[in-house]
């Protein structure tokens, strides 16, 4: 008799994106049929930060067309720090991804996560060695994680957003956390778990525009 299928949990963060949430889903879903389907189950979570084009309508069209498809609507914009946070925290697999919707980061990575995921490792994180946006803010970000890395006393992991996959155990320990602002990425480096990064190159959206501006960078640096 065959063993359960682990449950593979990914977490769709969400900011007025109308135009990529639809396209997202069927990404992962053609995905998931090819390569994971044998041997996982898998939950989608959209979290969305407020959104004030059609994403939400086109997130609950989703929910009621795939069971497998799940939302939380926050009720006001909590920051794209904390939000995504919070998502992770409501995951219910042996393990969660956590990716943005605009493509940037592209969803065939999730196979390569899950891979060295069964190899022992409780996080697998994607590392930006090259990016097709704009080369000025590539540079200006570059420049901002030498800096971080020279001032601070926690390791600082250069060109990481958060894209990546983290075991059960690890979010386990998220829940109990008491931070009122966490900071994913930092704490990612800090409490030591078993870490694999690999490589990828960004790449430009799908659709739409992003939603960083200089101030909301500003901010979160």
């Amino acid at each position: 008799m065959a063993g359960k299928k682990k449950l593979i949990s990914i977490l769709l963060p969400t900011y007025n994106e109308e135009e990529n949430v639809e396209l997202m889903y069927q990404s992962l879903i053609d995905l998931y049929n090819a390569q994971l389907k044998s041997k996982y189950n898998i939950e989608i979570i959209f979290i969305d930060n407020y959104s004030t084009d059609k994403t939400r309508e086109k997130i609950e069209k989703l929910c009621n067309k795939d069971k497998r498809v799940k939302a939380i609507f926050n009720a006001k914009n909590f920051g794209q720090i904390r939000s995504p946070f919070y998502g992770l925290l409501q995951t219910n697999g042996d393990c969660a991804v956590i990716m943005p919707a605009d493509f940037q980061d592209p969803p065939e990575k999730i196979i390569d996560f899950v891979k060295e995921w069964e190899n022992g490792y409780k996080i697998v994180i994607g590392k930006k060695i090259k990016s097709k946006e704009n080369f000025l803010m590539y540079f200006i970000r570059s420049v901002y994680y030498n800096l971080i890395k020279r001032i601070s006393e926690t390791e600082q992991i250069k060109h990481f957003t958060g894209f990546g996959l983290y075991d059960k155990k690890f979010i386990n320990v998220l829940r109990k956390l008491e931070d009122p602002f966490p900071y994913l990425r930092g704490i990612v480096a800090e409490l030591g778990f078993k870490r694999k990064e690999i490589e990828y190159v960004q790449q430009k959206r799908r659709a739409g525009k992003t939603k960083n501006n200089w101030f909301s960078l500003y901010d979160v640096a």
